[in-house]
């Protein structure tokens, strides 16, 4: 039910900025009518006000839109508030010196993982997110286990939607999925087995928050080749470790 202190003209402004990603950097105004379901005329007016004050800017062509350096600055702003990733910070980059593999940290944001800091190692084959991007939580290390540590309807709310399959090894059931999230509260830790992307693994542990839930996930990526089945333990009891201190200076607020 809508709250009676929404600005319809702001949620559309916003719905219309969403329609901007990683994947989609730039879009024309018939293409974001028709993903918002906005009239055309309402979607000019919108992204008119948006360019003038900095929202959003025209491609070079002129016929498209892309983001703008305010939403950049403050997307930079809110970023460098963000304690728990100036706490994980140190503890990533030991991470990836003692693996020598891409090390991550994702938030939850909404039904998908939003990535906000990531370190590469800088060896051959190395792949990780782009800060910025969201990821499916059901086929990626970090996802799954911020979904694991997640209250019953968060994880109900998920699983309302279809499973999309990546790669042959994406769990798309959602029996087998829930099986899936128990042993990871199990073991305290989720491994995503080329289930992104075949030829890559990860593996990632919670950052708790005071409830119990998952507030954040920090993860380590590479190849299959170098991440194989038999040091992934190792990893995961490292993760576990840091996972742990992290929460804890995030909740007794120590920063330094």
């Amino acid at each position: 039910m809508p709250s009676i202190y929404t600005v319809r003209a702001i949620e559309r402004a916003i719905q219309i900025l969403m329609t901007f990603d990683s994947q989609h950097p730039e879009r024309g105004v018939t293409e974001i009518a028709r993903i918002t379901k906005l009239q055309k005329a309402t979607v000019h007016r919108i992204l008119m006000t948006l360019l003038e004050n900095g929202f959003v800017e025209r491609s070079p062509d002129g016929e498209r839109f892309r983001l703008g350096r305010r939403v950049i600055e403050l997307g930079l702003g809110a970023l460098g508030r963000m304690n728990l990733r100036q706490i994980a910070l140190p503890y990533m980059r030991q991470l990836v010196e003692q693996f020598r593999e891409t090390c991550d940290l994702g938030l939850l944001d909404r039904d998908r993982v939003l990535y906000i800091e990531v370190i590469h190692s800088g060896r051959s084959l190395a792949i990780g997110p782009v800060v910025g991007r969201r990821l499916p939580l059901h086929s990626t290390a970090s996802g799954k286990v911020i979904l694991a540590f997640q209250s019953p309807d968060v994880v109900d709310r998920v699983l309302q939607d279809p499973l999309r399959s990546y790669t042959p090894r994406t769990i798309t059931s959602p029996a087998d999925l829930c099986a899936e999230l128990e042993c990871i509260r199990q073991n305290g830790y989720a491994v995503d087995n080329e289930e992104m992307e075949i030829g890559f693994r990860a593996v990632a542990a919670p950052v708790l928050a005071v409830d119990g839930y998952a507030e954040a996930a920090i993860g380590v990526v590479g190849p299959a080749s170098r991440l194989t089945m038999e040091v992934i333990p190792e990893i995961a009891g490292a993760l576990k470790e840091v996972a742990h201190t992290i929460s804890g200076r995030t909740l007794s607020g120590t920063d330094m």
